[in-house]
């Protein structure tokens, strides 16, 4: 049997990325959507032809065809929905970050355990085609030691426009709902005015410490940081001798600039990402020798390829890309060098 999608906040990336998506994969079926906003809620089950429409999320957790759900609401209110969706026995993909606090991320991943549940949280970035291209090139060039060993590494995200089209989603003038059950937004040692630059970190650059972690090693050691009160920040991770340094910056107005670049003796592998809504794949461009070789891409999109995935690990019953259970340690890594930053 298809699984049975709900959608969990109908925004601008409810819709764009998510919803759009998953109705369109033949292997699920969009049951039901939730948005405390009455008139984009309904704007939205038009367009994307859903039938079912509830004001709350704990209406739509107890329509019995709802077997999955895409949680893709303000930051804040992520985890208390998380948490009510998993206690009641559906799997999830959120959206990142999942929580504000190592012991509210692992609060998450204990409730998805105790049911045997599927948690995966949207690092799309992992699903494009281009870091696939990219992971595939990085384990021959370690195997074949055709560049010889790896020296280090560079990534970076200078934030800015995001791309995508206002074509795959609808909006109203309603404003953005409360009565939403929120998660304290930092740890409890962080001062107050920290806390808007912490929210800003782990929307925006958890993404490229995500993807590190992807390609380097599942659990680097925070070897320096310094992190200014807006988020931006410049950060050395060591991946077991290998040094991986990221600049980190946020501007509105400038075009989005990110990517990482791997070092090695005799030449670099690079991942050039597109903006986060643009539909189209990362560009690998493969130094060696003193030439510059771009690697041929595709016409994929990162969120399509994900909600795909989403589909058929359910229906495989197959441990995500990006499990709530990994990306723990994205949230642990953030506060450590908020931490440092502060304290010193």
């Amino acid at each position: 049997m298809r699984p049975g999608i709900g959608i969990i906040g109908t925004g601008m990336v409810g819709q764009m990325c998510h919803l759009a998506n998953f109705a369109a994969n033949p292997d699920c079926r969009v049951v039901a959507i939730a948005d405390l906003r009455p008139e984009l809620a309904a704007a939205a089950a038009r367009k994307f032809g859903v039938s079912r429409i509830y004001g709350t999320h704990h209406e739509l957790l107890a329509d019995r065809e709802v077997s999955a759900v895409v949680v893709a609401t303000k930051r804040r209110a992520t985890g208390p929905i998380v948490l009510d969706a998993l206690d009641s026995g559906r799997h999830v993909l959120s959206e990142k970050p999942m929580a504000y606090t190592t012991v509210q991320a692992t609060s998450l991943v204990e409730a998805a355990r105790r049911q045997g549940l599927i948690y995966a949280i949207g690092y799309m970035k992992r699903h494009d085609a281009g870091v696939t291209r990219a992971l595939a090139e990085l384990t021959r060039l370690q195997t074949d030691q055709s560049l010889g060993r790896i020296t280090g590494a560079r990534g970076w995200c200078f934030a800015g426009k995001t791309g995508g089209s206002h074509d795959t989603f609808v909006m109203t003038g309603e404003p953005r709902p409360d009565g939403l059950e929120l998660w304290q937004d930092g740890p409890d040692w962080m001062p107050a005015a920290l806390r808007s630059g912490y929210d800003t970190f782990l929307n925006v650059f958890s993404h490229i410490i995500n993807l590190t972690r992807y390609l380097l090693g599942p659990s680097p050691e925070v070897a320096d940081g310094k992190v200014d009160p807006s988020g931006s920040a410049r950060v050395t991770l060591d991946y077991g001798g290998i040094p991986c340094v990221l600049e980190l910056a946020n501007g509105s107005e400038r075009t989005w600039d990110e990517g990482l670049t791997i070092d090695f003796e005799r030449g670099a592998l690079t991942i050039e990402l597109p903006a986060p809504f643009a539909e189209e794949e990362a560009q690998i461009i493969l130094d060696q020798d003193g030439h510059r070789t771009q690697l041929a891409r595709g016409s994929s999109w990162a969120f399509r390829r994900q909600a795909d995935a989403f589909v058929s690990d359910l229906i495989a019953r197959r441990t995500p890309l990006a499990s709530g259970s990994d990306s723990i340690a994205d949230i642990a890594l953030s506060e450590t060098i908020w931490r440092r930053s502060v304290f010193g």
